[in-house]
């Protein structure tokens, strides 16, 4: 089936969606790509689920995008000896690495690196922000801090640093052996936790050695930061809005996360936008208007996808939850003034053939009557590119590689079609022409515009473009190549 929305729904599967029944509801609901949460779960039941994921692709015959996230390291305190304890504002309080059990004064966080980087007035927020604490002095091995917001802190909870770029790999140990798993797997996508500067991406590819492209999840100050240069070795983003919500004051999380989705689409690499986007359907068969209103605003932006996490991993509705977003997103995207945002954001340079090939690929079809904007790709750039024109049409994607069309499940926009090895340009739009025809998306009687590289199976050649009828016998009846 072919989906008739632009924007993509990113499910994460757990215990409340591990079955066939359940990953086969929440696909025919509108999730086209699913994600692996490795921060929960067994290798074997990735495994399974995988494997559920990929019974289901066979079934319909179109290709689904599994993404796997990596945990990334976590930082927290450690016990205490009554188990938890009260912080009073304006109290002092000592972090250090002596194991012994924590209580009123002191707790150990056992995580050296910590206290090489922290700095005197450096804050350390723990439990998702509830207690902040500021470093007053600090030395290798402790902390002395005064508490500005108080509450209960107990046993290992986590601790985040925003004020400083910490000297940890975004890849712990147990990411390694995650992502060497994920890559067995088959996985299409890795989604990289606690990324600080561009290395920790490089890093990651090194070592996914192309068996599955790389997303930097952006949810540290110093990503943001960072963005620009990050975003350039990455094949993708996802806007974490969680921590980030964490580690920045809230308000300004909105124009950060709009910022980042256009520079993304500027350099026509997919983003997602994720975090709590509809949380209350964890419990309720309904969200709330603000949900829905902020699932909505992601699309307006141009995100290229939106995400579930517990809604449809552990939430008491997951198929209603992908259902919602389905509907916000065909609602957004029928009303004319989604259309006249998007146009706004097409404000990046076209510095090469290929912009130039796909940018009048968007104006020809949106012009006059062509049917949809039809790509040949080895690697995927065609349509990445053409994906950032956010044309009027449909994109259709049409590759031998499955491996490529799985990963164009997370573009905007684009449907994806498996093509058998193609040599000619012309067997490439006949090629168009039936998918077309097949996928019910034109007849003998409408035109197309195809896009290609020529010589074929060439990554990043995209040199040549054609207005061509649906009907091949009229393409056959053209002049030859």
């Amino acid at each position: 089936m072919r989906r008739n929305r632009n924007v993509k729904i990113v499910a994460t599967l757990g215990p409340a969606s591990s079955d066939l029944a359940t990953i086969r509801a929440l696909y025919e609901a509108g999730a086209d790509v699913f994600r692996l949460n490795m921060s929960h779960g067994t290798h074997e039941e990735q495994a399974a689920r995988h494997g559920l994921i990929r019974q289901v692709e066979a079934e319909t015959g179109r290709p689904i995008a599994v993404l796997a996230d990596l945990q990334g390291p976590k930082l927290r305190v450690g016990t205490f000896g009554i188990g938890a304890v009260e912080l009073e504002e304006g109290q002092s309080f000592r972090v250090d690495l002596d194991p012994a059990e924590g209580d009123h004064h002191r707790v150990t966080l056992p995580h050296p690196e910590i206290f090489a980087a922290l700095e005197p007035g450096a804050r350390l927020l723990v439990n998702d922000g509830k207690i902040i604490l500021r470093v007053e002095t600090c030395a290798e091995d402790h902390a002395d801090c005064t508490v500005l917001v108080g509450g209960v802190i107990s046993n290992r909870k986590g601790v985040n640093v925003p004020d400083v770029v910490l000297p940890l790999r975004a890849l712990s140990d147990k990411d390694r052996a995650d992502l060497e798993f994920a890559c067995q797997l088959g996985v299409d996508w890795l989604a990289l936790s606690f990324v600080q500067r561009p290395e920790d991406v490089l890093e990651a590819r090194e070592l996914a050695r192309g068996r599955a492209a790389v997303l930097a999840k952006i949810e540290k100050p110093a990503a943001v930061k960072a963005f620009d240069a990050i975003a350039e070795v990455s094949d993708g983003i996802m806007v974490a809005r969680g921590d980030l919500g964490v580690e920045l004051p809230v308000h300004s999380v909105p124009p950060i996360q709009k910022r980042l989705v256009r520079r993304a689409r500027a350099l026509a690499k997919p983003v997602i936008v994720a975090t709590q986007m509809l949380e209350s359907m964890i419990e309720s068969p309904m969200p709330t208007r603000a949900e829905v209103s902020d699932v909505a605003t992601a699309i307006y932006e141009g995100a290229d996808a939106v995400m579930l996490s517990a809604e449809s991993a552990a939430g008491n509705y997951p198929v209603e939850a992908v259902r919602t977003m389905h509907n916000v997103a065909l609602s957004v995207e029928g009303d004319a003034t989604y259309r006249q945002v998007i146009n706004a954001f097409r404000t990046y340079e076209r510095t090469s053939v290929a912009d130039a090939i796909v940018s009048a690929a968007r104006e020809i079809a949106e012009s006059t009557d062509i049917k949809a904007i039809c790509c040949f790709t080895e690697s995927g750039t065609t349509a990445l590119k053409v994906a950032r024109e956010r044309p009027q049409v449909p994109i259709l994607a049409l590759s031998p590689s499955v491996h490529t069309l799985r990963r164009l499940c997370l573009v905007w926009g684009v449907s994806c079609v498996a093509t058998g090895s193609i040599d000619r340009f012309k067997s490439a739009v006949v090629s168009a022409a039936r998918a077309i025809r097949d996928l019910n998306m034109g007849t003998t009687e409408d035109q197309i515009v195809v896009t290609a590289g020529v010589p074929f199976n060439v990554p990043g050649t995209t040199n040549i473009l054609r207005v061509a009828p649906c009907d091949e016998r009229l393409i056959y009846r053209a002049e030859a190549e």
